[in-house]
C-alpha cells in the first residue's frame, strides 16, 4: 500500500530500526521502537559503568548528558535552563503540580482527556486537600469547549488548568493554542500533558503559551523507557519551590537553610539512569535531524490513511471523535473484545494494544466504552505493515465477530 503524501525516507528509518523487521509494530503511543543508535548509546554506557563504576562513568559523559537539555529545548522551542529531566511523565506532572501547592478551596480545571495516573493525583488532591476539581466542558467533538472554558475562567478565581494534548484513549487533539490564549487572558496556570504529542506533532511552547509541558521519552520520541522531560517556563519555575528539595537542585548552606537553583532543574533528583538519558539525547537529536514538522505531517497523514482504511472494513467502528487528526487510531470490532483483537493481531505479528476504560474513565467511561483497540504508526511503518494490519482486522471481523 503506497503511503499518500509520504515525504520521509521510510526505508532508511526501517534500516535504522532493527525491530521494524521483527513485527508490524503499531504501538508508538505505548512504547515506540528505538533506533539502533539509541540502543547502542544505552548499552555502551552500561558497559562503561560495568568497567569503572556508575559515578565514574557519569563523570566521563557529563558533557553528553548536559547536551540532552539543549536537544530537548530545540524540540520544544525553549531554553535549556527551562528543561528538567525525569524518569516518567507521571513523576514530572506530580512533582511540578505539587510545587504549585494548591490550597484548600483553590481550583483545578482538567480535560476529560486526562490520563489515569494524572487523574488519580488530581482526585487525591480533591479528596485530601479540599481542592476543587472541575472537568472542562467538551464540544461535539469531545474537545475542550473553548466558550464554556472561558466562562469558567472569567470568574477570576485562581486556577490551575491541566490539559492532555492527545489522550491515551483516542486520536483526539485538544485545541492547545486556543486554550493557551485563554490561560493568558485570565491568568490561569497552564500545565500541558504532551506525552502523546512530543515527537508526534510540531510543538512550540511559546506559541502554545503553556507554563509547563511534560512528556515521556518512550513514545513518539523513540527514547528508552524510564526517561521523560519537562519544560517549565523560566518565571514560573522561579515561583515554584519544590515540595521535596533534592541535592540535585538545592544546596544545604546552613543548619536550617538551603538555596534552590533558579532553573527547572530544581525539580530533578540526584539519582537518575544515566544510560537512559544518553539514549534520550540520541533520540532527541534524531527527531531534530529528521525534522519535527516533516515528521508531524507524515504521522498525521499516515494516521488518517489507517483510520479511513479501517472505516471501510465491515464490522469495524472507529472510536476516535470526529475530526481527530493524529497518528493515534482507536477502533472496535463488533462483538469482539478489544483485548481479544489485540491478542489475535499479535498472533499475526501485528502489534497494537487494548486500552481499557480504567485508563481513561473521564473519556472512555464517559462514553460507556469498555475498551478500544489502539493502533499508532511511526516513521518505520511502511505500506506492507499497513496491509498486514488491515488484513488482520478484516480477518478477525469476518471470522470472530458475533452476529
Amino acid at each position: 500500500m503506497p503511503l499518500v503524501g509520504a515525504t520521509l525516507d521510510v526505508a532508511l528509518e526501517r534500516e535504522l530500526t532493527r525491530g521494524a523487521a521483527a513485527s508490524h509494530h503499531f504501538n508508538a503511543a505505548g512504547s515506540a521502537l528505538p533506533t539502533a543508535a539509541v540502543v547502542s548509546a544505552v548499552v555502551t554506557h552500561l558497559r562503561l559503568e560495568e568497567r569503572i563504576g556508575g559515578y565514574e562513568a557519569a563523570a566521563q559523559v557529563k558533557e553528553s548528558v548536559e547536551a540532552v537539555y539543549g536537544s530537548a529545548a530545540a524540540v520544544l522551542g525553549c531554553d535549556a535552563e527551562e528543561i528538567a529531566l525525569f524518569d516518567s511523565a507521571s513523576t514530572g506532572l506530580r512533582v511540578i503540580l505539587d510545587a504549585f501547592r494548591p490550597a484548600p478551596g483553590s481550583r483545578i480545571i482538567a480535560s476529560r482527556s486526562t490520563y489515569v495516573s494524572h487523574a488519580l493525583h488530581l482526585m487525591t488532591l480533591q479528596k485530601e486537600q479540599d481542592v476543587q476539581l472541575v472537568l472542562a466542558p467538551t464540544d461535539a467533538q469531545r474537545r475542550v469547549d473553548l466558550e464554556a472554558l472561558e466562562a469558567l475562567l472569567a470568574d477570576g478565581r485562581p486556577t490551575i488548568l491541566t490539559i492532555a494534548h492527545i489522550p491515551t484513549s483516542s486520536g483526539l487533539v485538544e485545541p492547545v493554542h486556543e486554550i493557551g490564549g485563554l490561560a493568558r487572558r485570565y491568568g490561569a496556570a497552564y500545565v500541558l500533558d504532551a506525552t502523546q504529542s512530543v515527537g508526534h506533532l510540531d510543538i512550540d511552547v511559546a506559541r502554545i503559551g503553556c507554563h509547563v509541558l511534560v512528556t515521556t521519552g518512550r513514545k513518539f520520541l523513540r527514547a528508552p523507557r524510564g526517561t521523560a522531560l519537562a519544560f517549565v517556563q523560566r518565571d514560573c519555575a522561579a515561583m515554584l519551590p519544590p515540595s521535596a528539595p533534592d541535592v540535585r537542585g538545592s544546596q544545604w548552606v546552613g543548619a536550617s537553610s538551603w538555596d534552590v537553583t533558579t532553573t527547572a532543574r530544581r525539580f530533578e533528583t540526584w539519582e537518575a539512569g544515566i544510560a537512559g538519558r544518553l539514549g534520550l539525547g540520541v533520540a532527541l537529536e534524531e527527531a531534530n535531524s529528521r525534522g519535527i514538522a516533516q515528521t508531524a505531517r507524515w504521522l498525521t497523514s499516515t494516521g488518517e490513511l489507517v483510520r479511513e482504511s479501517l472505516r471501510d472494513i465491515p464490522g469495524v467502528t472507529i472510536a476516535d471523535p470526529e475530526g481527530s487528526a493524529s497518528a493515534i487510531v482507536t477502533f472496535l470490532i463488533d462483538g469482539v473484545e478489544s483485548a481479544r483483537v489485540s491478542t489475535a493481531l499479535a498472533d499475526r505479528g501485528v502489534r497494537v494494544v487494548s486500552v481499557p476504560a480504567t485508563h481513561g474513565q473521564w473519556d472512555l467511561g464517559d462514553r460507556s466504552i469498555a475498551s478500544v483497540v489502539r493502533a499508532s504508526p511511526h516513521v518505520y511503518n511502511d505500506g506492507a505493515d499497513i496491509v498486514e494490519l488491515l488484513e488482520g482486522v478484516a480477518d478477525i471481523a469476518r471470522k470472530e465477530a458475533r452476529p
